[in-house]
């Protein structure tokens, strides 16, 4: 397995949260016009923890969107209206009379688009006094502690990714029904293993979330070998979990990690803004 990069910045502390993957960059306002060493420190933080977290942040819907800018190119939620004033914002809301969460199972965003998104960036507006944490786990060591044999054969899988498929599609109901609209019929297919386009690592890229069956296979023969992935995926040892404050920000790699929105709080309200940054072709 590759070891994981531990590096020395000039403006960032950089305090990693658990051994498979993510930090805290701490010394940072992100309300602020950050200089361009700055923005490029956090994105190689970003790249090397492949989720990075900020505490006590104060932005504004305009402040978040510049930040967004400066990583990449935001892009609207494929299901869902944003903020009438920041359509590329999309309100991640749990209401308190409500017992299921938005996209509250292990999954990488969209992954039913033809170029999926590269990042996705949650801004906690409001949170319960307890539950709703976010879970992470690493691709890269899903994919890297596989057998070689396992390896070889998932190399030249090809994964097929739906917008309905039921366990996920059940989880925005509620926010879909409430904006009048129906859940769009979105397929895509990538392959089961791809390489990230900026570190050159192979990462597994299929999601209990949307991933269907293989391409050529259908979905009785697929679903032995999906089921040991997806449990393989997010064994503890990948995974690190993130506890919300008001004016925490999240920042994800969707290229190489997946994430778990923990659905515990019942009888409270969540409301968190999300932007998610346009993605390329998974190769």
């Amino acid at each position: 397995m590759t070891q994981r990069v531990l590096r020395n910045f000039r403006h960032l502390d950089v305090r990693p949260v658990a051994g498979a993957l993510g930090a805290e960059l701490q010394g940072v306002d992100l309300a602020r016009d950050l200089a361009d060493d700055v923005v490029a420190e956090i994105r190689q933080a970003w790249l090397d923890h492949l989720v990075v977290f900020f505490r006590d942040q104060s932005l504004t819907p305009a402040q978040q969107l510049a930040f967004a800018c400066r990583l990449g190119e935001p892009v609207e939620y494929p299901q869902l209206k944003g903020l009438p004033d920041y359509p590329m914002i999309t309100p991640v809301v749990k209401l308190e009379h409500e017992r299921t969460n938005f996209g509250g199972i292990w999954h990488s965003d969209t992954t039913y688009l033809e170029r999926p998104p590269m990042a996705s960036m949650l801004y906690a507006r409001e949170i319960p006094p307890y539950g709703g944490d976010t879970e992470f786990a690493n691709q890269y060591l899903a994919y890297e502690t596989l057998s070689d044999g396992l390896r070889r054969v998932l190399d030249g899988l090809v994964g097929i990714s739906s917008s309905l498929k039921a366990d996920a599609s059940k989880t925005r109901e509620d926010r879909l029904k409430e904006a009048g609209v129906e859940q769009k019929v979105l397929l895509a297919e990538h392959p089961v293993v791809r390489t990230h386009p900026e570190t050159g690592r192979k990462a597994l890229f299929l999601n209990v979330g949307h991933t269907t069956h293989f391409k050529g296979w259908t979905e009785r023969e697929s679903q032995p070998l999906l089921e040991f992935l997806f449990a393989h995926q997010i064994r503890p040892e990948f995974t690190c979990r993130f506890r919300w404050q008001p004016g925490s920000l999240a920042l994800w790699d969707n290229r190489c990690a997946m994430h778990n929105p923990v659905n515990d709080y019942h009888g409270y309200k969540r409301v968190m803004h999300r932007i998610t940054l346009a993605g390329d072709r998974p190769v």
